[in-house]
């Protein structure tokens, strides 16, 4: 539970939440490249969107995030804007419509891209969730459960208090989903299935750890 993994004096080098994503964006984009290849599709074209939709899916889901806290959005701007918060959703919504944009402009089959890298974007959530568990945000209430974990260098999660590990749950779940998904797309399926069931997966996980 420390985001600051390396620090030189007061300035932190390496983030445990930044390091996490980056580490989810490797593994996705290499798993997608391998896949792209098998289905015969271009596994450059899987590093361009990989980079066009961390960008935006980071751009909308802190936009989002600042709708949602838009009270304190409106009375400190910068507070908002430099903080690790941002919505999935946003994230995910921006990601897909970058990816229909690109493809178009490149008269790529949106639909089977779509199918090889959502199992990918379930693989970088999965490590996005390890990033939020050490940071300490998107904690969960308090218990007094065996599996209650307490922070005590977090600057989101109340310290000292235990939590129920919410981030570390959903760090589960994803990785099942996106080991679901891979298992689904060994065999031919139907254009768009693939995606589709990682939409329909992640909202009943969502679901059940928000509840």
């Amino acid at each position: 539970m420390y985001n600051d993994i390396l620090k030189i004096g007061s300035v932190t080098i390496i983030h445990g939440y930044g390091l996490m994503i980056a580490i989810g964006l490797i593994v996705g984009m290499l798993v997608g490249e391998r896949r792209a290849k098998k289905r015969a599709l271009n596994p450059d074209e899987i590093d361009n969107l990989t980079f066009l939709c961390a960008i935006l899916g980071f751009v909308c889901g802190k936009i989002l995030f600042c709708i949602v806290e838009w009270r304190a959005f409106l009375n400190n701007p910068w507070d908002v804007l430099k903080t690790n918060g941002f919505v999935v959703y946003g994230g995910i919504i921006g990601g897909i419509l970058v990816a229909y944009v690109w493809c178009r402009r490149r008269k790529l089959p949106f639909w089977e891209y779509f199918d090889v890298v959502l199992p990918s974007v379930a693989l970088v959530q999965g490590f996005g969730r390890i990033g939020c568990f050490l940071a300490g945000c998107c904690y969960g209430r308090r218990t007094d459960a065996w599996c209650g974990i307490a922070f005590s260098h977090s600057d989101f999660a109340p310290n000292g208090v235990k939590l129920i590990p919410t981030q570390l749950l959903s760090s589960v779940g994803m990785f099942i989903i996106a080991g679901i998904l891979l298992w689904y797309a060994r065999k031919p399926r139907k254009v768009g299935m693939t995606g589709a069931w990682y939409l329909i997966l992640y909202s009943i996980g969502r679901f059940l750890v928000e509840f």
